[in-house]
């Protein structure tokens, strides 16, 4: 019955559903201000409980980063080459790496390309596909896209530059580019040279993405050893640290949370989706009909679209390995400000893949409910509080109390800031963790950064409220309430400098 009523009233419902995250948002982040004047004492145990909530978060984070660390070392030097040619089809494998690109300097697009050179696995295994958006000037698709073919010609089994011309239906963006080079090589590859797609993957790379030697041995590997490999996604540890050293504090500080985040979800195979960079094979793509062209998000996009689509036994493994990416950067302060907060914002927007994820859960049929019911909850966790973390952590009753300071002189109202900031300052032990695996992982101190800011650079997390403010609070919450609205996001590029 429910099933026909949302088949009955698809739009509306999908309006309601766009509606949905920001009304959550909001109305947690305003609730402590309306009830602590109507059932204070709710407010009170709220705000207490989501502290230790978040306590177990911050210790779940410190015990994942570091299994995920461990199986990284063990990782970056494994012979991955060695163990791979065990298999006596190794050699029929044939990875595809996609780079989407608008007006990356070339520089930028010769490192990713670079740390494809140097790969253990030999390179006749894999193809490059450069994918230029046709609306760029013609600097960017013809003198840049002739310069890359010269330098990297013969290099790979295949070197292509595939033009995307925006075509009517789709918007602009990353998923609509890959969707049409994947087509187009697709047909090259298995349609033109006869080449067997059951052997083929690809992978999804930003244009900015610097692989580790060993990740197309280990992404080799991983794909023939697992049966499963056709219901398979491959995810790496995404580390905003190519330019690190160059940001100022203020964005640092995030972008070095956002890179042990994702190092500690690795481990978390109950909650892993693919995203930024990651693989799959070319069969299980084409059978899900690629990446969506008329959506911005594309990477929670894609994974539930095979996810629904292959009855919920699709995962995605983890590949204990690092891939650097850059961070949000600019020409001056305030511009790098300025596209740190857009980037997230972006991020932010995939948001608007939940109306369709939520939908299809209840209309999808033949998926284990407690399969579907998981990835719901992870979904519904990661976007609809994305906005909320920061007002109820770092306010918390504080300003509540103040607004009502009856309540504040009452026994609760002054143990439960006490207990919740002892907690939320316990829970700090766990940032010491955090910034020693920041430590590993980040690179070596370029020489024109002083020392003693190298040495001081640890303090820079006092900056944490005010950057989770502006660079996650409240982009969740401009992202939620343009959903809310009906105000679209339109696709902007992060600049590259």
């Amino acid at each position: 019955m429910f099933r026909n009523f949302i088949i009955k009233h698809e739009k509306k419902v999908l309006r309601i559903l766009e509606i949905l995250p920001g009304f959550t948002s909001w109305n947690i982040i305003l609730f402590p201000y309306w009830g602590i004047f109507v059932i204070p004492e709710v407010v009170a145990y709220f705000i207490l409980g989501f502290n230790i909530y978040w306590f177990y978060q911050s210790l779940t984070i410190a015990i994942t980063s570091t299994i995920s660390h461990l199986r990284i070392q063990a990782s970056m030097n494994f012979d991955w080459l060695g163990d791979l040619k065990q298999f006596p089809d190794w050699e029929e494998v044939h990875n595809i790496v996609i780079i989407p690109t608008y007006k990356e300097p070339q520089y930028i697009l010769e490192r990713t390309i670079d740390s494809l050179v140097i790969q253990t696995l030999p390179k006749k295994m894999i193809t490059v596909v450069v994918a230029q958006e046709n609306r760029a000037p013609d600097e960017d698709k013809i003198i840049k896209m002739n310069n890359l073919e010269k330098k990297y010609k013969g290099v790979f089994a295949n070197f292509f530059v595939a033009l995307h011309t925006l075509e009517q239906g789709e918007v602009v963006g990353k998923a609509s580019n890959e969707r049409s080079a994947a087509i187009w090589v697709k047909n090259e590859l298995v349609d033109k040279r006869k080449i067997n797609i059951d052997y083929l993957t690809v992978t999804s790379c930003d244009a900015d993405h610097k692989y580790h030697p060993n990740h197309f041995a280990a992404l080799t590997y991983k794909f023939l050893d697992n049966p499963d490999r056709y219901l398979l996604f491959w995810q790496p540890a995404v580390m905003f640290y190519n330019n690190i050293w160059e940001l100022p504090a203020i964005t640092r500080v995030p972008n070095t949370l956002m890179s042990i985040w994702n190092l500690s979800q690795l481990p978390r195979r109950d909650r892993l989706i693919n995203a930024q960079n990651y693989s799959l094979s070319l069969k299980l793509l084409h059978e899900v009909d690629y990446w969506d062209a008329d959506k911005i998000p594309e990477d929670w996009g894609v994974f539930f679209k095979a996810f629904y689509k292959k009855g919920g036994k699709v995962e995605v493994e983890p590949l204990y390995l690092p891939l650097f990416a850059d961070a949000a950067l600019s020409s001056s302060f305030l511009k790098t400000l300025k596209n740190q907060y857009e980037q997230i914002k972006r991020w932010a927007w995939g948001v608007s893949d939940d109306p369709w994820i939520i939908k299809n859960y209840f209309l999808t049929p033949n998926v284990p409910f407690l399969d579907k019911t998981m990835r719901l909850i992870t979904v519904i966790w990661a976007h609809f509080l994305w906005p909320v973390n920061w007002f109820l952590i770092t306010i918390g009753l504080t300003l509540p109390t103040l607004i009502n300071p009856a309540f504040g002189r009452t026994a609760l109202g002054y143990s439960v800031p006490k207990a919740s900031s002892l907690i939320l300052t316990v829970a700090l032990v766990f940032l010491v963790i955090m910034l020693i695996f920041d430590y590993i992982y980040k690179p070596k101190r370029p020489e024109n950064f002083p020392v003693w800011r190298a040495l001081l650079t640890p303090l820079e997390f006092v900056l944490m409220p005010v950057a989770g403010f502006f660079f996650s609070a409240l982009p969740g919450l401009d992202a939620h309430t343009r959903l809310m609205l009906g105000k679209y996001l339109e696709y902007r590029i992060t600049e590259k400098v």
